[in-house]
């Protein structure tokens, strides 16, 4: 697998916040994550994942969170400090961190969704995953397609692997999110 392309800025960028002025400047179609003075471009979903995200977000729909004003929203940023910067492919903010988030304040999901992408290695996962736990983030998944699995994560180290007839969970961030993991890779 290769590794994500890093952008070259003509100087070092020390922090998200100056990070995010120098992008305000770029024209450019791209999502970008910023880990420790990197910038590293975000791979979009691709439209043959689709199916899951409209699976997931059907779901969702269906629960007490989504009755209660909460969404779960596709490639939001996720400030992780003032030197890391996420973009998960779904995310999950209550209404009330909603409303924050237009007040420009800084929130954190509870859960997060990522697919699985082929330029991502072993070391770029678990860093991910590492710096969503340094967030605050309860629960994640990774969804890998080809394989039909889950990872499911309640820390960086407890992780379980599902497939099949194994019931996926978003517990204890939205207690009541739950699927057959087989379900939600049908086209």
């Amino acid at each position: 697998m290769s590794e994500l392309p890093h952008i070259k800025t003509k100087k070092t960028l020390a922090n998200v916040a100056e990070f995010e002025q120098w992008l305000s400047k770029k024209k450019t179609d791209y999502n970008y994550e910023f880990i420790n003075g990197q910038a590293i471009k975000k791979q979009p979903m691709k439209q043959n994942e689709l199916f899951i995200v409209k699976f997931l977000t059907r779901l969702f729909g269906q629960n007490a969170a989504y009755q209660q004003g909460g969404e779960l929203l596709p490639e939001t940023d996720v400030y992780i400090d003032e030197y890391r910067k996420r973009i998960p492919d779904l995310a999950f903010f209550t209404a009330q961190q909603i409303k924050q988030a237009a007040k420009n304040t800084k929130v954190v999901p509870s859960f997060v969704v990522e697919l699985l992408s082929n330029s991502e290695s072993f070391d770029d996962v678990e860093t991910k995953i590492q710096d969503y736990f340094d967030a605050g983030v309860q629960v994640v998944w990774y969804l890998n397609p080809k394989k039909q699995t889950i990872h499911l994560y309640l820390s960086a180290k407890e992780v379980r692997i599902l497939s099949g007839d194994d019931i996926c969970s978003a517990s204890p961030a939205i207690p009541d999110l739950q699927f057959m993991v087989k379900d939600v890779f049908v086209v």
